[in-house]
């Protein structure tokens, strides 16, 4: 029973220490294992570090942030506050990649008045010119807004028959509308339709595709194909002198107040040498 007891001591204080992640190294206890994209043994190994978020203006590091956690999604409603909490405002507009854009900050960003420069999923097979519409998915079926209704490829009409709520890592509440009450048997169409058992039943989120559809107006504008073509060179750039450049790959420090000293230092150096160099 004692030794019973200090493994469960000590698994209650593993379990402190990791909080609301997956996994922490032994050596820093704030970084959580990852998987890099430098992979010298081809295997998909993990190695301890931090998800690093910068900004950037005119290629000036504008701010940063640093987090325990490997996706982007998460990451972008704190960085934002932190740019608040840095410059006592918000900024005008948010230019960023697909792994951004989410339901979640699409609201954030319309809480505070940013213009949602944000791509979303498969925003780019989308605007291909040789994209067509899958007609059996529900972006492929005609939706009548007014009665709110799908109809299907068969001429169906598919009417709610429910509410799915959930809520993101985040806490953020989602919800989407099940659409279904439509009759399957003997449908020619089936095979191609649906491959379940059962009637077929979609589910849609109005609210992401009208955050969907904002952004891509936005992005297809004149304004955004300008934004999205100094997205490529301003954080990428960044982090290409950053890494390719400077060779600064890794930190070398533990724990993450160290971590922000040695990086807050290295974006100073960073700004002022491109300052000089712009100077001279």
């Amino acid at each position: 029973m004692e030794s019973h007891v200090e493994k469960l001591s000590e698994y209650d204080e593993h379990l402190e220490i990791l909080g609301d992640r997956n996994s922490y190294s032994k050596t820093d206890h704030d970084a959580a294992f990852m998987r890099m994209k430098e992979d010298a043994m081809r295997n998909g190994q993990t190695k301890p570090g931090y998800n690093l978020q910068i900004g950037t203006e005119n290629q000036y590091i504008t701010d940063f942030a640093l987090f325990p956690n490997p996706t982007d999604t998460t990451t972008m409603i704190p960085f934002t506050e932190s740019y608040q909490e840095r410059y006592n405002r918000y900024p005008d507009r948010q230019v960023a990649a697909s792994g951004y854009g989410s339901e979640e900050n699409y609201h954030f960003m319309e809480e505070h008045e940013i213009e949602p420069f944000v791509k979303y999923n498969y925003f780019h097979k989308e605007h291909r010119p040789r994209y067509v519409v899958n007609p059996f998915s529900p972006q492929g079926m005609y939706y009548n807004k007014e009665k709110d209704y799908y109809v299907c490829p068969m001429g169906q009409h598919m009417t709610p028959i429910g509410i799915k709520r959930g809520k993101t890592e985040n806490g953020y509440p989602t919800e989407s509308t099940i659409y279904g009450d439509v009759n399957c048997e003997g449908c020619p169409l089936r095979s191609s339709c649906y491959k379940a058992k059962g009637n077929r039943t979609i589910e849609v989120n109005h609210r992401l595709n009208a955050y969907k559809q904002y952004a891509a107006e936005l992005l297809t504008s004149e304004e955004g194909i300008k934004e999205r073509g100094r997205r490529c060179i301003e954080p990428e750039a960044v982090f290409g002198q950053m890494k390719a450049d400077m060779q600064y790959k890794r930190f070398r420090h533990f724990g993450e107040d160290k971590v922000k000293m040695d990086l807050a230092f290295w974006c100073i150096a960073f700004n002022l040498k491109k300052y000089c160099k712009k100077a001279a």
